[in-house]
């Protein structure tokens, strides 16, 4: 769907009405007043509803994109649209956590409906206690897992393209499909 000339809509303003009295019994002017209402119709429509615009829920199905890439958020066609306007409105949220493993498994959760568990913290080491030595080095490969929580199966391809957009960069991560949620030994059930 676009905003241009939409068939049958009226102009809440049209011009010919507010044309001095000496034009407003003259065909010609009404009549062309008339055709500058048909092409003006849309954009008077778009501002009288420009708050929804704004909105994720109520936007037009073909400006969420447009809308997804003005707060960072790769906005993906081939999602179902009530998916593509529930992750539009959560980028925010998505975006607070990124690069975290509570940001990496609520993203999964959300577009691919996959539960997952995050293993390894991509090398990064800390201490407590000031000038003392650092701790040995972890290892730098995050595992991720996942299994399928609301799909029959896990989209593989689907899951990497996701793990690597959200993963910090100088990570490594490598991506486990498990047959269902991991147990506290760390198998699956």
């Amino acid at each position: 769907m676009t905003r241009d000339a939409v068939p049958g809509l009226r102009s809440r303003h049209p011009i010919g009405a507010h044309l001095p009295a000496l034009y407003a019994e003259d065909d010609l002017a009404q009549r062309f007043t008339a055709g500058l209402d048909t092409v003006l119709a849309p954009v008077f429509a778009t501002l009288d509803n420009l708050p929804a615009y704004f909105d994720p829920r109520l936007t037009p199905a073909d400006f969420l994109g447009w809308l997804a890439s003005w707060i960072g958020w790769d906005d993906d066609p081939r999602w179902p649209l009530e998916l593509r306007r529930e992750a539009t409105m959560r980028a925010l949220e998505l975006h607070r956590s990124r690069g975290t493993r509570r940001g990496l498994t609520q993203a999964l959760r959300l577009v691919l409906g996959v539960g997952a568990d995050v293993r390894g913290d991509g090398a990064a080491v800390w201490s407590r206690t000031a000038q003392s030595e650092l701790p040995p080095p972890p290892a730098a490969e995050i595992v991720v897992r996942v299994w399928p929580l609301e799909a029959a199966t896990v989209d593989v391809e689907r899951v990497e393209e996701l793990v690597r957009a959200l993963c910090p960069v100088h990570t490594r991560c490598r991506v486990a499909v498990l047959p269902g949620p991991p147990t506290a030994e760390g198998g699956s059930t």
